[in-house]
């Protein structure tokens, strides 16, 4: 059973979770998910970089369900909707980790009667930041992140055999398809040993492209078919042995080429490492 805990709901501005997120959405889960009305529940800062995205992102790509933006406030009386699925913004600890690291994920989860927020089924959810970083560092992404868990829920509702605890590893395996496509990166995401075009040249053959946050932006939401971002999750600073994880996703489907984590170390910093351009470069041969 999971052991979630929810905190004041008026005093903070997304819900907070402690333990891993341990269920795997049923079939039955799956098929009754495309039958609900989706809640995007909004921050209690009605100007922040998240609500502003999100919005914009919906409104722009979400067309698996019907769906209506709903305050945090609102979030726990209409949590207990079995009709209803919800799509927020949740600070998540692993019950295991000795780091005491938080995280923020984007969840998908499913109402209930006599359900608590605390007890939300997931049918989907992504890391999208560390806790505590500024919206900016991962609002921008949210268009793509959008288009993914639409296209994530179909895969796994007509695929409910890959439904996994590391369901996303199985996205490596279309690792090789990144070859002729663009690797869009932001040079302060990556480790010093590939922070330039000819130190990655060096390593990884495929064409890079080293752009600023705005331009991702602008590709996400052009649909940029030849396009492959990076959407790297960590604290942001010296925190050892916290998660950063790797994802990179493709701007024509929406789907991940691959997902992977690394703990910080000192050898290991929180950033897309030499070791995952060699990964890359291994599979596109």
């Amino acid at each position: 059973m999971k052991k979630y805990y929810a905190l004041l709901l008026l005093l903070i501005p997304f819900i907070q979770l402690q333990a891993q997120r341990e269920y795997l959405p049923t079939q039955e889960d799956l098929d009754h998910f495309h039958t609900t009305k989706t809640y995007v529940v909004l921050e209690s800062n009605a100007i922040s970089d998240y609500n502003i995205e999100i919005q914009d992102a919906v409104n722009r790509f979400w067309d698996i369900t019907e769906f209506e933006f709903i305050k945090m406030e609102d979030f726990s009386k209409k949590s207990k909707d079995k009709n209803a699925s919800f799509l927020y913004l949740a600070g998540v600890s692993f019950e295991k980790d000795r780091s005491n690291a938080r995280y923020q994920f984007l969840c998908l989860s499913l109402g209930g009667d006599r359900v608590s927020i605390d007890d939300l089924k997931d049918v989907a959810n992504i890391p999208m930041s560390y806790y505590g970083v500024d919206g900016d560092h991962y609002a921008y992404k949210l268009g793509i992140m959008i288009r993914f868990l639409q296209y994530h829920v179909r895969l796994i509702t007509e695929n409910h055999n890959i439904v996994s605890q590391n369901v996303y590893k199985y996205y490596n395996n279309n690792m090789a398809d990144v070859k002729g496509k663009t690797l869009y990166l932001v040079e302060e995401e990556l480790a010093r040993e590939v922070n330039t075009l000819s130190k990655i040249g060096a390593i990884y053959p495929g064409e890079v492209k080293l752009v600023d946050r705005e331009a991702i932006k602008e590709l996400i939401m052009a649909e940029d078919e030849n396009a492959v971002v990076l959407h790297k999750v960590g604290p942001e600073g010296k925190k050892m042995n916290a998660r950063v994880y790797k994802i990179l996703i493709g701007l024509a489907e929406a789907k991940f080429y691959y997902f992977d984590y690394h703990k910080v170390k000192e050898k290991h910093p929180d950033a897309y490492l030499e070791s995952d351009f060699k990964k890359l470069a291994k599979a596109t041969k």
